[in-house]
């Protein structure tokens, strides 16, 4: 037996080992692990093990019994742990980001969000206004003469500076194929705004609610949207005509105020989390919940939830400052990404976030105002980045296209950080 064939058979064992220990026989796994004098580490969470018994039944002779159901597998897009557990990340690590444009508010930044193609961004503020950026304008504005804030100039990225809410905006999210903004308030309203109108500064849509708003998501068809305020129930709005929607069934609500919602990119399922400790995934067109991962962060209430590209896992993070990664098929954490938060419990709600290829996790710490930054598939460390910001970072979000991101926080100002791809 030639040293491939050893090494092939040696992976082959830590693949057997390596499922035993994730289906919860961790015993037999390290027990085999040892007879067979092969490493007791555990390895990262896989099933190329069962997508290597998939592919064997598509080459095997015996086509009679083969399941009609097998279909050859393709690597899907983003983080997929059956197909690259291995691999390494092919983007710049988070730490190397700099700021290349910072616009200030009058009063500390609460919300932010970029378009889903990447183009623009907004932002949300205590002073009640909800600023509208052009990120090419930003890129532009890169290494030019200038101040970083802005100017008169016509690269100024600022295109719409929008007023309507009487409160802090504590939520915005851009319309998936129109020019509308979507933003939450503190003054218990929604608000719906047409920003391909230079002059108008108001909405053209008000929804009333009966608390805070905390986050919003739109639909990917733009259809309808999901809001969570303070209150258990997530409610679906029909974008034009405003008709709300509720599940019917109170067992499947939360128990406490709902801190955030998302879609998933295909819309078949959506999450929500909140300050009951519970993340919660609900069925897109039957508005059921239909898995819970109960007391998911040791019961700390729920920061922030989010899908990965491919709907296989949810992203969440909680006040025990720990992010973790979730499985859908087999309702288990496969990931927790630890070290953020060493002086204790966070006691702001900071959200965690993926990069645009999910390379890596990236959260803020609420005490050291430093990011902190995984490897989505390893959980390994990474550098921690310096955010620059003179009181807490309240605002994460990471552009879904490209190496940028947007801070917002307590010193009125919200940073966009940038990584060019060819430095020069």
């Amino acid at each position: 037996m030639n040293k491939g064939d050893i090494k092939d058979r040696e992976y082959m064992y830590r693949l057997i080992t390596g499922q035993l220990f994730y289906d919860g026989h961790q015993q037999i796994a390290f027990s085999l692990a040892q007879l067979l004098g092969i490493t007791t580490q555990v390895p990262p969470p896989s099933d190329k093990l069962f997508r290597l018994v998939n592919l064997a039944k598509q080459f095997s002779d015996d086509r009679e019994s083969m399941d009609d159901s097998v279909q050859p597998l393709e690597p899907s897009v983003g983080l997929d742990m059956e197909y690259d557990s291995e691999i390494l990340p092919t983007t710049p690590e988070p730490s190397q980001y700099e700021t290349i444009y910072i616009t200030s508010h009058k009063a500390p930044c609460r919300a932010a969000v970029f378009s889903p193609d990447g183009h623009l961004v907004a932002t949300g503020s205590a002073d009640c206004s909800i600023k509208i950026l052009d990120v090419d304008k930003i890129i532009s504005r890169d290494g030019r003469d200038g101040p970083a804030d802005g100017g008169p100039d016509g690269l100024n990225p600022v295109i719409r500076t929008l007023y309507d809410h009487m409160d802090e905006v504590t939520a915005v999210a851009f319309h998936p194929r129109d020019a509308l903004l979507l933003s939450g308030s503190n003054d218990c309203t929604l608000k719906l705004f047409d920003y391909s109108k230079n002059a108008v500064k108001r909405a053209i849509k008000t929804i009333n609610e009966v608390a805070r708003i905390n986050a919003v998501s739109f639909h990917p068809s733009g259809e309808y949207f999901l809001a969570a305020a303070d209150h258990e129930v997530v409610r679906l709005y029909n974008t034009d005509s405003t008709q709300c929607f509720v599940c019917s069934s109170p067992a499947d609500h939360h128990i406490a105020p709902v801190f955030d919602v998302k879609y998933s990119d295909d819309a078949r399922m959506f999450v929500s989390g909140g300050s009951d400790g519970d993340v919660k995934v609900w069925d897109g067109i039957s508005n059921r919940c239909i898995q819970t991962f109960t007391r998911a962060h040791d019961g700390a209430a729920i920061c922030s939830v989010q899908f990965t590209k491919n709907g296989k896992y949810v992203l969440s993070s909680g006040f025990d400052s720990t992010i973790k990664l979730w499985e859908l098929s087999t309702n288990r954490c496969l990931i927790a990404y630890t070290g953020a938060g060493s002086t204790g419990h966070q006691t702001l709600k900071i959200q965690a976030g993926f990069n645009h290829n999910e390379d890596f996790v990236m959260f803020p710490d609420e005490k050291s105002g430093s990011l902190c930054s995984w490897d989505s598939r390893t959980s390994d460390r990474k550098r921690l980045g310096a955010l620059g910001h003179t009181a807490p970072c309240r605002v994460f979000v990471h552009s879904p296209t490209m190496p940028a991101f947007v801070t917002g926080s307590d010193d009125y100002r919200a940073r966009f950080w940038y990584k060019n791809p060819s430095p020069s």
